[in-house]
């Protein structure tokens, strides 16, 4: 029968479902099986030829033929996997019924008296007495997980068959071992497959369907509070499911293994369309969702035990009830864990790969995926975290995530891949050796929009901070904190500044200083108390190869004489917000020579007009995000549990107000000169008498004298004679005692794990366009806005 037939007999089963308004028996398989057994239709088909309005329609008028619908498509999955779908017609009724099932989907989620009926077994639904008793009272949920699972592992159809010749008989599905059929060499897995293309179409149609399953998290207001685990990934990841060992290890290989460069060659992916990276892509998709675990309600997954011979850990205690979960938080070998390391590195820079020869490898768009991905492994997995941390493999994860902070920074749809960069950067920075390896040159030359510098890893990210807080979206206000706490907890590791980022970090501390900035919201002035740290750090631990910031600390004295001489009156405080209202730029780029860009580069651009983008919850305030830790003597750290009411260095109090509020205070206080907030003299005194000023002022005591001498003596104007004197100068002993390094490292919270579900759904919802699974049905964990 030809595709246009096919089409039109199955759109006139749809049209006859839509219009019989009595109930049609689940017996009736004349009736039902048009949906699937004599058809072929995409999964484009699908979605053309079943219209919304029509399976609303349906819902609404006659539910119980849509429940038979539902119930008899799962039926036909079981069955498909009970039998092993050894023809090709049970292959295509599987291939039906999991496009049918992926299109009705999400209208029984968005309706909350529908949301148990996956959950029941169905009554009377037509089954024969004679089968076994157990099996039905299934709910209809755990029936359609586990055939998805078995089917995602059925020789011939998904996996390679392993049989011999045709005369075998075949696999038997019941005793079939997943655990040798999964799909890319890898973690725990050393045999690749060949490569087969009809295996990966029907496993990606499989993994959308599972993916749909697991939207329902996508129906449900955000709750921070309910530490609400989805049903459909709880079941699925449970040990309920025989297949969850291997069908972890096939996605996490699949992923980690893609090479979209086409097997090393430029311009290979020309002549090959690449049928793996959309498999590769659903598989990141599924993956992250199932791992979408708080680690913050729950026993922590991580365990130091003994290495043994397998490719996870089998050291007790057990970890999450999540199997997924629990096997990531085991993986401990360092061949694995190169392996991991190597293919995330090698797919995030792909972007940048572009940038040197053009259109000389696919561009793969799935990099917001693998930074969720990155994350969880970090945040499960502190081994992983020490690995990625032990070489300066490191390097390649920040460089394309700096790109991409750098690259999104204009652009309001991709607020949300800011927040992921960042928070990776902000994980990774509470680790000493994150520090200690931004020392290392960076000569790459990807081509970004930022000023020409030569010098480190830490340079880099020091002219990106800057970019982003002085040219980034205004949504981007609440990170700020975030990105200079960054700063913070890498200064004391730093050796060598350039002159470019020391300039860069003065220009901050000159916006942030101002009158008007530091008395136009209550937080502004932890800012400062940021940068004075850093500073602070620097000069304490790293003096001697770091010139280039003394000498521009020097140049910028009058900053900090004037935040000594802050003035506290309420006439001044007055004046210096009524400044705030003629200066519209919240901070402005004059003042800091930006330079030209690289060669090669691109502005980054705003988001087009009509740009759909995802809403996100807000997130925590960086007291909620971090914990203070002092490192003592031997590099150990300590954690500063704060008391109740103890006031932290910078001012404030610890146990702050929620960091909403005070975002909504910030808000309010910058959007309108008249805001509920002002500020008083007290309020100003409270912290000003707080500054961390000493350690600079009395570098600034002994230094600007001789600095000048110098100019005088020589008559000099030129600034290498300078950094010369200042490279072989020292403040020994002159300096006041070295305070203890503090570091805020990131703790996980259930703000964060809402923020990161949300955030995920967002990026899932907009990804998947071709089918538009979930596109017009209403969603309520975010809302969709057009730019």
């Amino acid at each position: 029968m030809g595709s246009a037939d096919s089409k039109l007999n199955f759109r006139k089963a749809v049209i006859q479902l839509t219009t019989k308004t009595q109930p049609v028996e689940a017996t009736d398989d004349a009736f039902w099986d048009q949906f699937w057994a004599d058809t072929a239709t995409s999964v484009q088909d699908v979605f053309a030829l079943v219209p919304a309005a029509e399976i609303r329609a349906v819902r609404e008028e006659s539910p119980s033929n849509l429940a038979t619908l539902c119930y008899k498509a799962v039926e036909k999955l079981v069955q498909g996997a009970e039998s092993g779908c050894h023809s090709e017609k049970e292959k295509q009724i599987v291939l039906n019924c999991s496009r049918l099932l992926t299109r009705v989907l999400p209208y029984i989620f968005e309706d909350p008296d529908w949301r148990g009926f996956f959950w029941s077994t169905v009554p009377g639904a037509g089954r024969g007495g004679g089968e076994d008793d157990d099996e039905n009272a299934r709910p209809l949920a755990e029936s359609l997980l586990l055939a998805i699972a078995d089917l995602l592992f059925c020789p011939d159809f998904t996996v390679q068959s392993h049989r011999r010749s045709t005369v075998d008989s075949a696999e038997d599905v019941h005793s079939l071992d997943s655990c040798e059929y999964i799909w890319e060499a890898g973690v725990g897995f050393a045999h690749s497959p060949q490569p087969n293309y009809i295996h990966d179409v029907n496993r990606m149609e499989l993994l959308k369907l599972l993916l749909t399953c697991f939207s329902e998290a996508m129906y449900l207001p955000p709750a921070p509070d309910s530490g609400s685990t989805n049903p459909w990934v709880q079941f699925f990841c449970s040990t309920e499911n025989r297949h969850a060992l291997p069908l972890f290890t096939s996605l996490l290989n699949t992923v980690c293994a893609y090479d979209p460069v086409g097997y090393g060659i430029p311009y290979n992916h020309l002549l090959f369309s690449d049928y793996r990276e959309p498999l590769v892509e659903e598989a990141a998709q599924v993956l992250i969702v199932t791992l979408d675990h708080d680690s913050a309600t729950s026993a922590s997954p991580t365990v130091d035990g003994t290495t043994t011979g397998t490719a996870m850990d089998d050291a007790d205690p057990p970890g999450p009830e999540n199997l997924f979960v629990n096997y990531l938080s085991r993986i401990h070998r360092e061949e694995d864990f190169q392996f991991i390391l190597k293919g995330i590195a090698r797919l995030l820079s792909n972007p940048l790969l572009q940038t040197y020869l053009p259109n000389s490898t696919k561009k793969i768009q799935f990099h917001q995926e693998l930074l969720v991905l990155f994350w969880k492994l970090c945040d499960f997995n502190k081994k992983f975290l020490f690995f990625v941390l032990k070489s300066s493999d490191v390097l390649d994860i920040l460089v394309p995530t700096l790109y991409f902070l750098n690259d999104a920074r204009a652009d309001q749809s991709r607020v949300g891949l800011m927040h992921i960069g960042v928070f990776i950067l902000l994980l990774l920075s509470g680790e000493r050796n994150f520090g200690v390896r931004l020392n290392k040159p960076y000569s790459v030359r990807v081509p970004m929009d930022i000023p020409v510098f030569t010098g480190t890893h830490a340079d880099l990210l020091i002219v990106v901070f800057h970019k982003i807080i002085t040219s980034g979206h205004q949504r981007l206000q609440p990170l700020f904190d975030c990105l200079l706490t960054i700063v913070v907890n890498v200064s004391p590791y730093l050796k060598s500044l350039s002159m470019v980022a020391a300039n860069k970090l003065l220009h901050l501390l000159e916006a942030f200083s101002t009158t008007w900035f530091l008395f136009s919201a209550a937080q502004n002035h932890h800012l400062v108390f940021f940068l004075l740290e850093a500073f602070n750090n620097i000069i304490q631990y790293q003096f001697d190869g770091n010139s280039n910031l003394v000498y521009a600390i020097i140049r910028k004295r009058s900053v900090f004489h004037q935040l000594a001489n802050l003035p506290t009156d309420p006439p001044a405080i007055h004046k210096a917000l009524q400044r705030r209202r003629r200066t519209a730029e919240p901070l402005s780029r004059t003042g800091s020579q930006e330079g030209a860009s690289m060669e090669g580069s691109h502005p980054a651009a705003p988001a087009e007009p009509g740009t759909l983008k995802t809403s996100l919850v807000a997130t925590p305030g960086i007291d909620k995000l971090t914990e203070k830790s002092q490192v003592s003597e031997d590099g150990t750290l300590r954690s500063l549990k704060p008391t109740s009411q103890q006031s932290s260095a910078d001012g404030s109090p610890t146990a702050e107000e929620p960091g909403q509020a005070w975002r909504e205070q910030r808000r309010l206080s910058s959007a309108s000169a008249s805001g509920q907030w002002s500020p008083t003299s007290e309020w100003v005194l409270s912290w000003k008498s707080k500054l961390p000023l000493q350690t600079i002022m009395r570098l600034l005591q002994v230094l600007v004298p001789q600095v000048e001498k110098i100019c005088i003596d020589k008559g000099l104007t030129d600034e290498s004679e300078i950094l010369r004197f200042l490279q072989h100068g020292t403040l020994v002993g002159l300096l006041p005692v070295p305070h203890p390094i503090l570091i805020r490292k990131y703790q996980a919270n259930s703000g964060t794990a809402m923020w990161f579900r949300t955030y995920m759904w967002g990026v899932i919802y907009l990804r998947n366009v071709d089918p538009p699974v979930w596109y017009d049905t209403d969603v309520k964990l975010f809302e969709i806005q057009r730019v």
